[in-house]
């Protein structure tokens, strides 16, 4: 029997794919082409895999196994087979053959494959593009990508791989490097896997809960989220702007085998497509890292950058979303959070939200949007994070944590985790330890154990409502966890002692200087 393939083996031979384009194409242009192949690979080896199988249980019976193929997860039609554009990589017009194949394979698993609106998740993808390159250029990176993912290291059968997530930890892998490479626009959609892990614990999520990110992305803190639960009773949602993320989010969770996760393409605040009947879907729990403090989030017309987003007010929405008040229209920080807030179940439901930290303290109807949360007993930890942890930006950024089930607790639990990383050369990051103290501190308040004051010197602190209150609802973590450190005293007689010490061996040093000197001058 041939040996397991490891998470590591696959991260390398993914990684040198992208080697193709590298140098002559933009990170942020050619990772859909590759995460794309990874999928047909992968879609295309288990077919094979799952046919063979059915081939040595029928005794060699080809139609009986065809047939069977037709009950199962992926229906994959031969011209969309890997192998085919495999073998098909010296043809002039394999951009076109990469893209029927596409366009086929999404026909022939449509209830998986397009989302409710009639969108297909390859519909942003073109294989004949010439972002590609001239045609000759273009065909001559299209067979390179071929071969790269014809690799024995690519071999993608389940009955070969030696854990049931690799294909899904490579799809992670390539996300969070191609987030790296491309700098702030991948960083609008990529949270590092640390603080994803650390947002999905914070929020741990019950057996049977409705699991929602509003702002998905690729879809990795989702998945974060719902394996945080430990057993497989749970649903996703999620709803993503950008169309082509979109997709990613989509064949990320098939790769990680959540075939029923629910993923919406379209602007979660404009236009919200997580619903029952006329009302907005409720969750258990809402996880998200929004794009920071986004700039034109709410009002807009028909014809606003050429998007058909249909007119919206945040001061009608038809949800009453914003009845605590209209964040200002440069940004839309409050806008998610409060979209998070109201779709949270009552009495049970909780956010956890990555924000900048002016969502912490900035006034005029952020400030009245803060108070009106506080005052209804939703906020129940404020945790700053160290700086430098996302891509693209060097801001330090705060998570908060909303619960709509805290009782009759009041106060609220602050968390300075700024000092608490690993530096590392381009980007901060998170230890095992730094979580798992986070998420300790978080848990023991969670629980009632935590006395109001000083938890943790320097680290932790619970404020009462009172306390808030006095400070104007201003959550600015060092008002209330102390991290001023007191200089060492200094001892003026020692100094002085010094100083004359250090003059006396001055005065010698000179002394013989013009010793020396004397000699030369004779």
């Amino acid at each position: 029997m041939s040996q397991k393939i490891t998470q590591k083996d696959i991260n390398d031979a993914v990684w040198k794919a992208c080697d193709t384009f590298r140098g002559s194409i933009d990170p942020s242009v050619y990772k859909d082409y590759v995460l794309t192949m990874l999928f047909v690979k992968y879609l295309s080896d288990v077919h094979d895999d799952k046919y063979e199988g059915y081939l040595k249980k029928y005794g060699g019976d080809e139609d009986r196994a065809r047939r069977a193929m037709q009950y199962e997860r992926f229906v994959v039609p031969p011209h969309s087979h890997f192998r085919f554009l495999y073998d098909s990589r010296n043809e002039n017009n394999i951009g076109e053959l990469i893209n029927i194949a596409l366009t086929d394979l999404e026909e022939a698993n449509r209830e998986k494959l397009y989302s409710e609106d009639g969108a297909g998740i390859f519909q942003n993808i073109d294989f004949n593009n010439s972002k590609l390159g001239e045609p000759k250029d273009k065909n001559h990176r299209l067979r390179n990508l071929l071969i790269d993912f014809n690799d024995d290291k690519l071999d993608l059968r389940p009955s070969h791989l030696g854990g049931v997530d690799i294909i899904g930890g490579a799809y992670e892998f390539l996300i969070s490097n191609f987030a790296s490479d491309a700098g702030k626009k991948a960083g609008e959609f990529f949270t590092p896997s640390e603080v994803s892990t650390l947002l999905a614990r914070l929020t741990k999520s019950a057996p049977g809960s409705r699991i929602c990110d509003p702002t998905c992305g690729s879809g990795s803190l989702l998945i974060k989220a719902g394996q945080e639960v430990g057993s497989e009773n749970f649903s996703l949602y999620g709803q993503e702007a950008n169309g082509s993320t979109w997709a990613l989010a989509v064949m990320n969770m098939f790769l990680h085998g959540f075939d029923n996760a629910t993923i919406r393409w379209g602007d979660t605040i404009r236009n919200p497509k997580l619903k029952e009947g006329d009302g907005l879907m409720k969750f258990d729990t809402v996880v998200a890292n929004p794009p920071f403090s986004l700039d034109k989030w709410g009002k807009s017309s028909e014809k606003e950058e050429n998007r058909a987003v249909g007119s919206f007010d945040p001061e009608s929405d038809p949800y009453h979303r914003f009845w605590r008040g209209v964040p200002p229209k440069s940004k839309g920080d409050w806008a998610f959070i409060t979209h998070m807030i109201e779709t949270t179940y009552a009495g049970k439901g909780k956010v956890g939200v990555v924000v900048p930290h002016g969502v912490l303290f900035r006034g005029s109807s952020e400030g009245r949007i803060r108070q009106a949360t506080i005052e209804e007993n939703l906020l129940e930890a404020v945790i700053g994070l160290p700086a430098n942890l996302f891509f693209g930006t060097g801001i330090p950024a705060a998570i908060l944590v909303f619960n709509k089930g805290k009782g009759d607790n009041t106060q609220v639990l602050f968390i300075d985790a700024s000092q608490h990383f690993e530096a590392a050369k381009n980007q901060n990051k998170l230890r095992e330890e730094d979580i798992a103290h986070m998420v300790e501190t978080y848990r023991r308040f969670n629980a009632g154990q935590l006395e109001a004051g000083v938890v943790e010197g320097k680290y932790s602190y619970v404020a009462t409502r009172e306390e808030i209150r006095e400070n104007e609802f201003n959550l600015n973590i060092p008002r209330y966890v102390d991290t001023f450190e007191e200089e060492a005293r200094v001892d003026i007689g020692a100094v002085q002692a010094r100083i004359e010490a250090l003059e006396d061996e001055l005065a010698a040093v000179t002394a013989e200087l013009e010793g020396y000197l004397k000699e030369l001058v004779k």
